[in-house]
């Protein structure tokens, strides 16, 4: 638009109707914010709105990204009912597998709890068998409990426990620290330092957020004859003869 001398102005339609609406509607647009959401935000319609803010075009990957998260709108309104329907049959199904256990009895938690450890604790290698060292590490709770007790099953006695946390350098890591701590009954201070885990840029992590609370190490000092007990135990349950459970 040229004015009486000769400079060039950007036009704004409708200004003069309801001028608050529509500096509110240029402020949403550039705000990333689609048509139909400025009128139904302003109680405009939609012809209204695109008439005050097609001038203002928004930028491809925005539209992109808001395409898809309505895409997902629309797939989990599908999908509601059947995923209420899923988890109240997994709660159930939980519910029903947790009364069925009921207590562990001393040799069930001490099979499985040699069971647990010689899937996610550190083991003997060829190239160095007489390192036989009680060293357990993981990031599930429930495993971390479930293993000690069985450490209070044998007896180990909580001085000679050590705790460390595992984490990435972008986590809070002393807030995981306070977290395992309190789970597991110790203070933070009687925490061994924490090992962090370099970040590298080029990954991309779903283990991030307030509930990334990292690994939690347990090592056990003078233990090796818990070692050898547990070595047998595994053993004595692959190599059962004659085995009566098939």
């Amino acid at each position: 638009m040229t004015d009486d001398d000769g400079s060039t102005t950007e036009r704004r339609p409708y200004r003069g109707r309801k001028p608050e609406l529509y500096e509110k509607a240029l402020a949403l647009r550039r705000e990333g914010c689609p048509v139909g959401d400025i009128a139904e935000r302003l109680q405009v319609s939609k012809s209204t709105a695109y008439l005050w803010t097609r001038h203002l075009p928004l930028a491809p990957d925005l539209v992109r990204e808001r395409r898809r998260a309505a895409s997902q709108a629309r797939t989990d309104a599908q999908w509601s009912a059947h995923r209420a329907a899923r988890d109240a049959a997994r709660a159930d199904m939980v519910a029903a597998a947790g009364r069925w256990v009921r207590t562990l009895r001393y040799r069930e938690l001490v099979l499985v709890g040699a069971a647990v450890y010689w899937c996610e604790g550190a083991k003997a290698k060829p190239w160095r068998p007489h390192d036989c060292r009680i060293k357990f590490i993981n990031s599930d709770p429930l495993l971390v409990m479930l293993f000690l007790r069985f450490l209070d099953a044998l007896g180990v006695p909580a001085a000679d426990r050590r705790f460390r946390v595992s984490i990435h350098e972008t986590a809070d890591a002393a807030a995981a620290v306070r977290w395992w701590a309190e789970l597991v009954g110790v203070s933070p201070g009687d925490f061994q330092r924490t090992s962090l885990k370099k970040h590298q840029p080029a990954t991309r992590r779903r283990n991030i957020g307030a509930d990334y609370r990292g690994c939690l190490t347990i090592c056990v000092l003078r233990s090796s004859r818990i070692y050898w007990k547990v070595e047998g135990i595994m053993r004595g349950m692959s190599d059962e003869d004659p085995p009566r459970d098939r």
